[in-house]
């Protein structure tokens, strides 16, 4: 009776210590640095909503077919599209991407699985970080030299060359973390099981890193397609359509609204504002699906 007496005088005891608590000073800090770290989070969403928000404004009053299957207008018409950009960026992209995904992830695999630590992997990886940092107008420079200088052209060719500087950091970086991340207990049972390395690597390492290597991936053609000084150095601009010839000037979209946007003629300025809206939408479904694919299974 007595020890159950003590357990009914304990327990109203415990509520009365649960209910001072929520005053105590270590709640109070707790909940105010939770209300801080919500509202700055807020504070740094406001940015991206608001440009998305201008760009819907401003933009989407000229959305419909005929925005992407017209030629860019000239100075003072009327009417128009930017299909002929749109095109455009997706060539240069897709040239930089020809060239950038090889090396970058052919990068990943030597220093992921056989460099080590060696000198010559501490180099290579010191360069992509470095280049990651890059400013983008001094890789239009040097692919103008390289390129623009050798061939005597402004080209679509220049222009994914001076992309693909950009993007091979990326790749390659974020491919060797993801090859880096898989279980060795994955390799070592493939090893007791008699496989090669190369086996290991192609059967085992990579299949299990594909979602992280696409990230990379997506992030690359993110950063490349909203790049502009690189193109004004290497594609210029193109008036007319692709005819699929990679040694001439091409349009893209960051080209034409930064030609577009501090014109005099309020048409021009509106395409401008289209061709941004366009240009985010494709940025983001990009990050979008570098988020999805990196999601582990038990998230689904």
């Amino acid at each position: 009776m007595a020890h159950a007496a003590s357990n009914s005088q304990e327990v109203p005891a415990r509520k009365r210590s649960f209910h001072k608590s929520l005053g105590d000073s270590r709640t109070l800090v707790n909940t105010g640095l939770t209300v801080l770290a919500v509202a700055l989070s807020l504070v740094a969403m406001f940015p991206l909503f608001s440009v998305l928000y201008m760009l819907l404004v401003k933009g989407a009053a000229l959305l419909s077919p005929s925005l992407f299957s017209e030629l860019t207008p000239g100075a003072g018409m009327e009417g128009g599209g930017i299909g002929n950009a749109v095109v455009g960026t997706l060539v240069v992209v897709a040239v930089a991407t020809a060239m950038a995904l090889p090396l970058g992830f052919m990068g990943a695999v030597y220093l992921a699985e056989y460099g080590g630590e060696s000198k010559l992997s501490v180099v290579v990886r010191f360069c992509g970080k470095v280049l990651t940092g890059l400013p983008s107008i001094l890789a239009g420079v040097f692919a103008y030299a390289i390129v623009v200088v050798t061939t005597g052209s402004f080209s679509a060719f220049a222009g994914g060359a001076a992309m693909a500087i950009l993007m091979v950091p990326t790749v390659m970086l974020t491919s060797e973390s993801a090859l880096r991340s898989v279980p060795s207990k994955m390799k070592m049972a493939a090893f007791g099981m008699g496989a090669t390395r190369a086996q290991v690597v192609l059967k085992i390492v990579i299949p299990t890193a594909i979602p992280g290597i696409l990230t990379g991936v997506m992030l690359a053609l993110a950063r490349a397609m909203g790049e502009t000084a690189p193109l004004l150095f290497t594609a210029l601009f193109s008036d007319y359509w692709f005819e699929g010839e990679l040694l001439k000037p091409i349009a893209s979209l960051s080209v034409l609204i930064y030609n577009f946007a501090g014109s005099p003629f309020e048409h021009q300025v509106a395409l401008a504002w289209a061709a941004s809206l366009v240009l985010v939408t494709i940025v983001l479904v990009l990050n979008v699906i570098a988020q999805v694919a990196t999601r582990r299974p038990e998230e689904h």
